[in-house]
Formats: C-alpha cells, sequence, structure tokens
C-alpha cells in the first residue's frame, strides 16, 4: 500500500491511519487521442446542429486538457479507449446544447423580431478584453496569433464570446427558476432520508503542539506543557496561546482544526479527545514527535442531527435535483424542436 503523505507533520500524526491509496499498474500510454477521432470522424465531421457544424477539430480541442487525466485514472488502453469513447459522445453532445440554447436565447418573443433579446456589446468586449489580460498577458499580437492558429477572424472570436455569454445566462437562469424549495418537501425528504444525516462523534478542535526540534525530554516539554495549562486555567484564551506557543503549522490560526470526528484521529488523540466536555483542555499527550495539548471548543454527539440542523443542507440536495429534472426536460424539449445530425 502507498500512503498518502501529508504536507505538514502535525497533520499526519492526528490523521487516522486509513487514509492510504491503491497503487495501480499502468500499462504503456494508449494511442493519441486526436487519431481516434480522426479515425472516427473521417469526413472531419461530428454533428451538424441547425447551420452549424460541429467539427472534429471542435471536439479535439474540447477534450485536449482532459486526456492525461483519462490516461491517468484508466488501469489499462481498454479502459482509456471506452472513458476516451464517453468523453467524446458528451462533448459533442454538449456542443449541439450548445447551439440548441442559443437558438432558444435568439428566438423573438411572439414571433416579433422587436422583442428579440440581445448580449450589450460592451459585455462581449470587457469578456475578450479580460480573456486577453487573463491568458495573453495583455499582449494583444500573442492573442491574434492564437485567432490566427485557429483559422478565426476578430468578428468570428467575438460571435464565439456572444454564445458563451449567452450560453452562460441560460443555463444559469434555469438554475435560478428552480431556486425555491417547499418547507414541506423539505420535510418529506428528511423523514425519508433520516440515515443520511446520521453524524459520529466530533469535536470543534484546537491543539498546542510542542516539538522536539534538539531532542528534547518528555520532562522538558512537560515543563512547557504546564506552563500553557497554569496560563489557560488563569483565563487566557486557548487561541491566543496557540498563537503565542504552539510549534505547528496551524499555530496563526490559534491551532484551530475545525470540527474533527472521532474515525479521523489516531487512537491515542482520538482516546482523550472524545473523554473531555466542551471548554475542557487535555493533559499533554505524548509521542515520538513531540508533546500536544487538545482543546474542546464544542461538541456534537453521535446520532441523527435535526431537521432545523440539516434544513439548509436538504434545501440545497432538493434544489440540486430539482433543477437537474427542469435542465433535463429544457434540453429535450430543445432537441426534439431543432435539427440535429450526428455522424
Amino acid at each position: 500500500m502507498m500512503h498518502l503523505r501529508v504536507a505538514a507533520i502535525s497533520i499526519s500524526l492526528f490523521l487516522a491511519p486509513c487514509l492510504s491509496l491503491r497503487a495501480q499498474e499502468k500499462s504503456s500510454p494508449p494511442a493519441a487521442a486526436s487519431d481516434r477521432l480522426d479515425l472516427r470522424f473521417a469526413d472531419g465531421i461530428a454533428a451538424i446542429v441547425e447551420d452549424k457544424i460541429i467539427t472534429v477539430d471542435d471536439v479535439r480541442r474540447d477534450i485536449a486538457p482532459l486526456v492525461a487525466t483519462l490516461q491517468q485514472s484508466a488501469r489499462n488502453e481498454k479502459e482509456f479507449n471506452e472513458k476516451l469513447e464517453a468523453l467524446q459522445d458528451d462533448v459533442i453532445q454538449n456542443r449541439i446544447d450548445r447551439v440548441l440554447i442559443v437558438k432558444d436565447f435568439n428566438k423573438p418573443k411572439d414571433g416579433d423580431e422587436k422583442n428579440k433579446r440581445q448580449i450589450p456589446a460592451s459585455v462581449i468586449d470587457n469578456q475578450i478584453a479580460e480573456i486577453q489580460i487573463s491568458q495573453f498577458d495583455g499582449d494583444r499580437s500573442r492573442f491574434l496569433s492564437y485567432l490566427r492558429s485557429r483559422g478565426l477572424t476578430l468578428r468570428e472570436y467575438r460571435k464565439e464570446q456572444e454564445e458563451d455569454i449567452i450560453y452562460n445566462y441560460m443555463i444559469q437562469h434555469q438554475r435560478r427558476s428552480q431556486s425555491f424549495v417547499s418547507p414541506v418537501k423539505v420535510e418529506a425528504y428528511y423523514k425519508e432520508n433520516k440515515d443520511r444525516f446520521y453524524q459520529e462523534d466530533s469535536a470543534l478542535l484546537r491543539v498546542i503542539q510542542f516539538t522536539r526540534p534538539n531532542g528534547e525530554t518528555n520532562a522538558q516539554l512537560e515543563g512547557k506543557a504546564q506552563t500553557v495549562l497554569a496560563k489557560f486555567h488563569s483565563g487566557d484564551s486557548f487561541a491566543e496561546l496557540a498563537r503565542q506557543y504552539s510549534q505547528d503549522t496551524r499555530r496563526n490560526k490559534g491551532g484551530d482544526w475545525g470540527w474533527t470526528k472521532r474515525s479521523d484521529l489516531r487512537k491515542e488523540f482520538s482516546d482523550v479527545l472524545f473523554a473531555l466536555k466542551k471548554g475542557e483542555i487535555s493533559q499533554p499527550v505524548f509521542t515520538p514527535e513531540g508533546c500536544f495539548l487538545l482543546y474542546v471548543e464544542d461538541r456534537k454527539f453521535a446520532g441523527i442531527q435535526t431537521l432545523e440542523e440539516v434544513r439548509d443542507e436538504v434545501e440545497r440536495i432538493l434544489a440540486q435535483q430539482m433543477t437537474r429534472q427542469s435542465q433535463s426536460r429544457w434540453l429535450e424539449r430543445l432537441r426534439r424542436s431543432g435539427y440535429v445530425k450526428m455522424f
């Protein structure tokens, strides 16, 4: 087994040993994805939507940034080929949907051309200016060279960016239309899925760590820890003491580890931590790496969370479900009413 490495030693000390990755043997790199595309679409056309042609170059450009990830995740060439073909299909379908969505935006209301929606020219200008700054360091000659490499005129690129803006606007508009979830639906979902909202014992944890840079003994570290404990019991804030004394990477955050579950920690730490009550601090915990003081800022106990505790989460889940269903119906309607030919 190859164990995950955590950058900070203090983090790896606390993490439960279950975090591991199974090493996978890799076969030799599969053939270039671009070659497979050329073989699949010998005529260079992947689809025709309305009056727009989706070319192999369009698909290749969308796939190119994702191929390396596919190669890393595939266990062999057969699996890579299957994933690549599925990705190609997704890219083609997404490009088809994009054309249909733009068409839906441009459709005049009630057939009256005067009611046709438009993107202000200034919005497109601003997007192109932002692209030149973020992707080409503000160098217009590099930007124009990029257009030439794609065989695009500035007018054609401007049209492409306008369609990008329209597509994103329409998708966001569709999502916003499904943002309201009724309390009745929230309560029904909670009742039917209570087991989903089970929570483990967890603590809002802060830590002060003393390391052994010069091979300090437990007795020497004990002295440092007792100084801090005395200050804490005199009324000093644990967070301020952590900023002053802790020797780990989270000292600037007052030793804040956030909400931590029992299963997140090694046993020697979890046994100590979950014996504490809210507001309590531990006695020094010694390991070969150093000495630790654990502080429980708050506690949550194992069990099913109440509806009020998870209401926001349930609303998000239901809103996402409603959005997916609504968007699926919307796209199906556009696909039925549009002209699409796939190759």
